[in-house]
């Protein structure tokens, strides 16, 4: 962990919530053993911890952030669907593609037939894309494996992911991703079995974070959802939701009767449902990359969310299908373009919010004492051109715990 060290002549934005991701209010910060212990000005800093400091970094007017974080992803997989892209140009919906037997199940057979080492091989140039744009806590879900053992590696290189690189990983259970060719036309049974039989096992290997399920049309139902979180609450796992991507079925009421940690996508969402998510607390996870690709129509409804105090984050749902996308700094970009969030409503999308989201908060996603001392040096002045960019990466530096982990000043 180390000593104390002073982080001077900087541009701090706490983001400890939309208000503190609007400009920096802070020049300093000290961390010690991997924690922040004090941001501010720095003639207010006391002499005595200003004794403490071993270490004086001097940063030269650059803006600083907390360490990104990208809460919805599926980074790990085999194989690749872009002959779908093709397809949809021509003008195949996903729906019809997935009826034809692609989609989902298209990476699950590519998924199946990969080991471990090539699942690693294939999601570390993933990871490192998102790493050089100073994310520092991810989420990786299942999914694409369907049965336990499958499940279970895509979990397990998850975390060997997470000791490789240093990076924090959620692990979230989707095997309600889609349902298999062994269970063709059984779907509540397959759910049954994927939550009374694989979740315990999982849970009982260490595995699993939190438990999620695709809920939409032609996914699975609200009922099935229902089965599914009677048994992640049983295990004391909190649970999250793909919902209303193509269609309203029901499934936000029932996350927010279970207090899921979010809802994601989200396309389809109605007032009533807006209130539920805030008085359960529920983060609105919005993932523009996806709707982009998709060529979807309407956006999620973003300011019925802001009206109902719905907290918003922002993710890249990198995956191999409906978001070919490993840059949160797009996600962000397409966020504020596509769905009209402000520059600072995405900042904090991909820290504090997306803290919530992942249960990490308060000790991941902002800058405040007592917080991991996760942070990004960036090459910029000003929160809004994280955003403003594409295409250009302004990450100078990443700090892990209180250590340059990436990068130089």
């Amino acid at each position: 962990m180390g000593p104390a060290a002073l982080w001077r002549n900087a541009r701090v934005v706490p983001c400890t919530s939309v208000a503190t991701a609007t400009a920096p209010d802070a020049d300093a910060l000290v961390t010690e053993d991997g924690r922040v212990v004090w941001v501010g000005r720095e003639p207010t800093l006391s002499p005595g911890l200003r004794a403490r400091c071993a270490t004086v970094h001097d940063l030269a007017g650059r803006l600083v952030t907390p360490g990104l974080i990208d809460c919805h992803t599926h980074l790990v997989f085999a194989g690749d669907r872009a002959a779908e892209f093709a397809e949809r140009q021509r003008g195949v919906s996903y729906e019809e593609i997935a009826r034809r037997g692609g989609g989902i199940l298209s990476t699950v057979r590519a998924t199946r037939a990969a080991d471990a080492a090539a699942l690693i091989e294939a999601a570390t140039p993933r990871l490192e894309s998102l790493l050089r744009e100073g994310v520092t806590a991810i989420e990786i879900k299942s999914g694409y494996g369907l049965t336990l053992e499958d499940e279970a590696r895509m979990l397990e290189v998850a975390r060997t992911l997470a000791r490789r690189h240093d990076i924090e990983v959620r692990t979230t259970y989707l095997a309600a991703h889609a349902v298999p060719p062994e269970f063709a036309g059984r779907g509540a049974e397959y759910v049954r079995v994927l939550a009374r039989e694989w979740l315990p096992e999982l849970a009982r290997r260490g595995l699993v974070d939190a438990v999620d399920i695709y809920c939409d049309r032609g996914a699975f139902s609200a009922a099935d959802a229902v089965t599914l979180f009677d048994a992640a609450r049983e295990l004391g796992l909190p649970v999250k939701m793909h919902a209303g991507q193509f269609a309203d079925v029901g499934g936000v009421e029932v996350a927010a009767r279970f207090a899921a940690l979010s809802c994601d996508h989200l396309e389809e969402l109605s007032a009533a449902d807006a209130a539920r998510m805030a008085q359960a607390g529920t983060v609105a996870v919005l993932l523009p990359v996806a709707y982009y690709t998709l060529g979807q129509a309407p956006p999620p409804p973003v300011q019925r969310l802001r009206d109902a105090g719905v907290l918003m984050a922002v993710a890249t749902d990198c995956n191999p299908g409906t978001s070919p996308c490993a840059s949160i700094l797009l996600a962000m970009n397409m966020a504020c373009r596509l769905f009209a969030l402000t520059a600072e409503e995405a900042l904090a999308g991909v820290t504090c919010h997306a803290a919530r989201a992942l249960a990490l908060s308060p000790s991941t996603g902002s800058l405040a004492p007592g917080a991991t001392a996760d942070f990004v040096v960036w090459d910029a002045t000003a929160p809004y051109e994280l955003s403003y960019w594409t295409g250009l990466n302004r990450c100078r530096a990443v700090v892990r715990r209180g250590a340059i982990a990436r990068g130089k000043l």
